[in-house]
């Protein structure tokens, strides 16, 4: 009998189920980004001759560009994403009178915006 009460009830995905994935692509396309960073100034740069480097602060320009600079950059761009992007949630389950007490048209709001 309680199995087939479990399994009559509609299904209702949690909605920070989406603004986890979407804060977990914005996390994966920062990192891919900074890695291309990277890669791009540390080999596209670093790939000369020695007697062909230029010096920023006494530093090899690949080196400055792909560490020293990169890593403000998107410590910055983390920030911005953050701020813009990401919201504060609980992590408590949500129990069962919660979601049923919320209305309809809160929940669509939030899938709005997302």
């Amino acid at each position: 009998m309680n199995k087939e009460k479990i399994i009559n009830e509609e299904f209702t995905e949690d909605p920070r189920y989406k603004q986890a994935e979407k804060e977990a692509k914005i996390g994966i396309a920062l990192f891919l980004l900074n890695f291309g960073w990277w890669f791009a100034f540390a080999y596209g740069l670093g790939s000369k001759p020695v007697e062909d480097y230029t010096y920023i602060f006494g530093f090899p320009s690949w080196f400055f560009f792909s560490a020293i600079l990169g890593y403000p950059v998107f410590a910055i761009l983390t920030i911005i994403m953050v701020k813009k992007f990401f919201k504060d949630m609980p992590l408590e389950p949500e129990s069962e009178s919660e979601s049923e007490s919320r209305p309809e048209s809160e929940s669509e709001e939030e899938e709005e915006r997302t």
